[in-house]
C-alpha cells in the first residue's frame, strides 16, 4: 500500500480527505467511537478503503487529524480571534464567554459521543487530550493576561484560575441551561458574563 497523503495538494485530493473527515464527524456524532472503522468511514463517504488509507494511515491518524477539521468546520480561529485581539484583559474574558457561548453547543453531540465511550479507546483519550489541551492553553494565557494586568481578583493566581477557567468548559452546564431549562443564547450571555466578571476580575 503506498504511504499516506499527509498534505494533499490538488482540488479533488483535499475533497476526498475533507469527505472522509466529515464522514468520520457524522459516524461519531450519530454511532459514537466503537462504530468508527475504516470501512465505515470508506461507506459513509462514499469511496474506497483504499482511499480512505492513502489519505489516513490508521484510526489514530483519522481521529488525530478530527480536531483540526472540525475547528476549521466551526470557525474556532475567528471565534477565538475577539479574545486575543481585545483591548485588556476584561474585555479577553468578555470575549471568552462570547466564544464559549456561541462556539461550545455546536460541539454537543461530539462531545457527548465523547463522554460515551470506553476510557480504554486509546484514540479516543488521544482526542480527549487534544481538545482539553488547547483549552487549558488558552485558560492559562487569559488568566496569566488578567494577572499581569492587575485585573485578577483575589484569591485566584493565575494557576488557579486557569484551572477553573477550564473547569468551566462544560457540555452539561450547556445542555442544562439551554436544553433542560431552555435559555436562549442571549440570556445564557447575560448571566455567565456576569459570573465570569465577578467571580475572576477585580
Amino acid at each position: 500500500m503506498p504511504p499516506a497523503i499527509d498534505d494533499p495538494h490538488n482540488a479533488r485530493s483535499r475533497r476526498t480527505r475533507d469527505a472522509l473527515l466529515a464522514a468520520t464527524r457524522e459516524i461519531l456524532e450519530s454511532d459514537g467511537f466503537d462504530a468508527l472503522t475504516m470501512a465505515e468511514v470508506a461507506a459513509r463517504a462514499g469511496v474506497s478503503r483504499r482511499a480512505v488509507y492513502l489519505h489516513f494511515r490508521s484510526r489514530t491518524d483519522l481521529v488525530t487529524a478530527l480536531f483540526g477539521y472540525v475547528a476549521g468546520q466551526e470557525g474556532l480561529a475567528e471565534s477565538l480571534a475577539g479574545v486575543w485581539e481585545a483591548a485588556d484583559a476584561t474585555e479577553a474574558l468578555r470575549a471568552w464567554v462570547r466564544h464559549l457561548v456561541r462556539y461550545h453547543p455546536r460541539l454537543t453531540a461530539m462531545n457527548h459521543a465523547l463522554d460515551r465511550v470506553d476510557p480504554q479507546d486509546p484514540d479516543a483519550a488521544r482526542h480527549r487530550r487534544t481538545v482539553a489541551t488547547a483549552q487549558m492553553d488558552n485558560c492559562r494565557r487569559i488568566a496569566a493576561r488578567l494577572a499581569d494586568e492587575g485585573r485578577l481578583a483575589s484569591p485566584w493566581t493565575a494557576d488557579t484560575a486557569a484551572d477553573m477557567l477550564w473547569s468551566l468548559i462544560s457540555t452539561d452546564l450547556f445542555d442544562r441551561i439551554m436544553v433542560d431549562r431552555g435559555w436562549p443564547e442571549e440570556r445564557v450571555l447575560e448571566h455567565l458574563l456576569a459570573v465570569y466578571e465577578s467571580t475572576f476580575v477585580r
